[in-house]
């Protein structure tokens, strides 16, 4: 176990993906990540960054209990286990984990003090990476009892094989689908009808899905 872990930043805003939008959060963002998703946009790299003590972090989370929960974000929290092991029994807030569904060894040390997962489902036309379906159903039967979903980002490359193979996974373990689609390098969202053709093709495979993009960004919120 460790007492110190490195953190990009620490902030408070709405959750902007998933059921939970309009929650108002602490995020606290991790270092680092296990993927390197083609779409992401998110600085996670150690530059910049402040090391805390689960006492100074606690000590944040006290100021903050105004907030539907703290979210683990990254880059990927899990990552950090050895650290949250530690830093999670002393969090006064319900903890939100969002992650990409991979580490799940790293998830069996922190889950019983864990509260909401936003599980990533990683297309690998959206992330360029290989399919991680296996590493996906081992995650989600270790996530099973938690208030859990999967969000799938996704562009124009989608294919039916990835629509079927997620819903598979969904279908098996009783979650909800959030389908977000991808923003591109103009900071907009698809154009057209598109996505919701997207939403319509699962529906006729699984009803427990919905459509929802990253409203923050249209906020223009962090």
């Amino acid at each position: 176990m460790t007492n110190q872990a490195k953190i990009k930043e620490i902030f408070t805003s709405i959750q902007g993906e998933g059921p939970y939008v309009g929650k108002k959060q602490l995020f606290i963002r991790f270092c680092g990540c296990n993927l390197a998703c083609k779409y992401c946009d998110t600085e996670f790299d150690s530059n910049d960054s402040h090391t805390y003590s689960v006492e100074e972090l606690s000590k944040i989370v006290e100021d903050n209990l105004d907030c539907h929960s703290v979210s683990l974000t990254g880059g990927e929290p899990l990552l950090h286990s050895e650290f949250l092991k530690v830093f999670l029994p002393k969090c006064s807030l319900p903890v939100y984990l969002e992650t990409n569904a991979t580490l799940v060894d790293n998830l069996a040390e922190i889950i019983n003090y864990v509260d909401y997962i936003s599980a990533d489902i990683k297309l690998p036309s959206s992330t360029g990476l290989e399919p991680l379906w296996d590493e996906h159903n081992d995650f989600f039967a270790k996530a099973g009892g938690k208030k859990l979903f999967a969000k799938v980002v996704f562009n124009k490359n989608i294919t039916d094989g990835e629509i079927e193979k997620s819903v598979e996974l969904a279908d098996k373990y009783g979650i909800e689908l959030i389908l977000q689609p991808e923003w591109n390098s103009e900071g907009t969202m698809l154009d057209t009808d598109f996505p919701e053709r997207i939403l319509n093709a699962y529906l006729t495979k699984y009803k427990n899905v919905r459509l929802i993009p990253q409203v923050h960004k249209f906020l223009n919120l962090r």
